[in-house]
């Protein structure tokens, strides 16, 4: 991403929520309790993350009656019955135990493959969906900055002793019976991201008494206005607070970071509302009445977007600032410390964290990642996104620099990408290479649009982004340039009387 630009048009507005449903599916054995949670493809919506069954709420979910509900409360019980057995073959209903194991696998199959309606499946069996299978476990809204937000409905089930859940391929990666302890240590160690939902529902069931109790504290969602989770950490020790900022679109939003387990660090405090850093300042307040400590307010680099709350976070906490020496050029504050490539920044805690400064020019010539060394988890800035893309913008930007940078990272290498804009990148070294196959592939467009007789700018621009939007097309002539650029230091074009010529 980058600043906003004269003529951009308005940030589109906040996205309408869906009804969803979701189920805690839980067993008790040996070790005690069980849940069965899944992975998500990583070209899905949240892909990457780790979840619980469950999904949007179909038009025909209110087609199938329920015994002790109805409208919506029905239909989001019905939902919940339906994702459950699609997702793991479990099925929850009055009758289910009527069918064979292997008759259970025919009709999912038939279901996914939709041969089959949920409502026919039900009807034709003679099954009966009731509420009290499926008990209220608590209310979650995904936050405003995202793309695709869900008002979701959690229910607690307990496993059928009949039932066998099975992972099936397709939109799952995974799908397992895990100990909430095995599952907390996964998110501690950087290898299974969570939503707040799932991490709340992880340590309300690590401490599992009854069934009831269980219910009552998944209720009771901490740190949560209007069912919306306003702290967010998909990896210990890494939370993002998305600031709605001045920004290229469709991003609404730039991420600031608070890192750290008891030492922390602020990383790129964008918005200058008022209100927005105010309610940066109210979770940072949070933290530190729970014992935690600033140690400094860090920048990525010098875009407005990424600054505008530096001075009023500085001065509120007193705390210095840490940049590159390219950014503290352009800061709106002047500097307490300049970072260097291979620095390490020790944060105290438990666990301690120890960040790697990597200088990162292409985007910005003071353009800096922190990657952590004991996750490989990486704050990358505006070095990629996962909504939207990254500008390139001569002289400031470096298409050949860029590339090398991203090539850097992604040999590190890195696992988790914490951009600016969008949610975490589970597989960081895929991003960073589909990021490197979209630049070669524009690149080959724009050699493609220089004729032997040769191109202007504006002409190779025409040529080359025509699948460009028009209100995008001043960027675009500005990642022409920079192509161009790399490709006159390459010695692939040149460059005569404002023409590009084949080199």
């Amino acid at each position: 991403m980058s600043e906003a630009f004269p003529g951009m048009p308005p940030p589109p507005p906040v996205a309408a929520t869906r009804p969803a449903a979701v189920v805690v599916l839980y067993r008790e054995g040996p070790q005690g309790v069980e849940l069965f949670w899944v992975k998500r493809e990583k070209a899905l919506t949240f892909g990457g993350f780790y979840a619980f069954p469950g999904g949007k709420v179909d038009k025909a979910d209110a087609l199938v009656p329920v015994r002790g509900a109805v409208g919506d409360e029905a239909a989001l019980r019905v939902a919940a019955a339906r994702e459950l057995f699609e997702e793991t073959g479990v099925l929850v209903a009055e009758g289910a135990h009527r069918l064979s194991p292997e008759r259970m696998k025919e009709l999912r199959r038939e279901l996914l493959e939709k041969r089959l309606s949920w409502s026919e499946l039900v009807q034709r069996h003679g099954l009966l969906l009731r509420a009290e299978d499926f008990p209220d476990a608590g209310r979650w809204v995904t936050p405003e900055f995202a793309p695709v937000r869900f008002d979701t409905f959690f229910y607690l089930v307990k496993a059928p002793a009949h039932a066998q859940a099975e992972w099936l391929p397709g939109e799952l990666s995974e799908a397992v019976w895990v100990t909430p302890a095995e599952a907390l240590g996964r998110w501690e160690q950087g290898t299974a991201l969570l939503h707040p939902p799932a991490l709340h529902v992880l340590r309300v069931m690590g401490r599992f008494d009854t069934k009831e109790g269980a219910l009552a504290r998944l209720r009771e969602q901490p740190h949560c206005e209007d069912f919306i989770a306003r702290r967010i950490e998909f990896q210990q020790g890494v939370r993002v607070f998305p600031l709605r900022t001045e920004t290229l679109p469709p991003a609404t939003h730039t991420n600031a970071y608070v890192l750290g387990n008891g030492e922390l660090l602020i990383v790129d405090p964008g918005a200058d509302d008022e209100a927005e850093v105010a309610r940066l300042l109210a979770m940072v307040e949070g933290l530190v009445a729970e014992g935690a400590r600033v140690l400094a307010v860090l920048l990525t680099h010098h875009h407005e977007d990424h600054v505008g709350g530096v001075r009023v976070l500085k001065e509120r906490l007193g705390v210095p600032l840490w940049c590159h020496a390219r950014t503290a050029d352009r800061s709106p504050v002047p500097a307490d410390r300049l970072l260097e490539d291979g620095e390490v920044l020790e944060l105290a805690g438990t666990p301690p964290q120890r960040w790697r400064v990597l200088h990162t020019p292409g985007h910005a010539r003071g353009h800096l990642c922190l990657v952590d060394e004991r996750t490989r988890a990486a704050v990358v800035g505006d070095m990629v996104a996962s909504v939207g893309s990254i500008v390139i913008d001569p002289p400031e930007g470096d298409m050949g620099e860029y590339l090398r940078q991203l090539t850097r990272l992604r040999d590190w290498p890195v696992t988790t990408l914490h951009p600016s804009h969008g949610t975490a990148v589970a597989d960081g070294p895929g991003k960073l290479q589909e990021y490197l196959d979209h630049r070669a592939a524009r690149e080959a467009r724009v050699v493609a649009a220089i004729p032997a007789q040769g191109a202007t700018l504006a002409q190779v621009v025409e040529r080359a982004y025509s699948d460009t939007p028009p209100f995008f097309l001043p960027l675009a002539e500005r990642s022409a340039l920079a192509v161009l650029l790399k490709l006159l230091e390459d010695g692939r074009v040149r460059e005569a009387s404002g023409r590009y010529l084949p080199g």
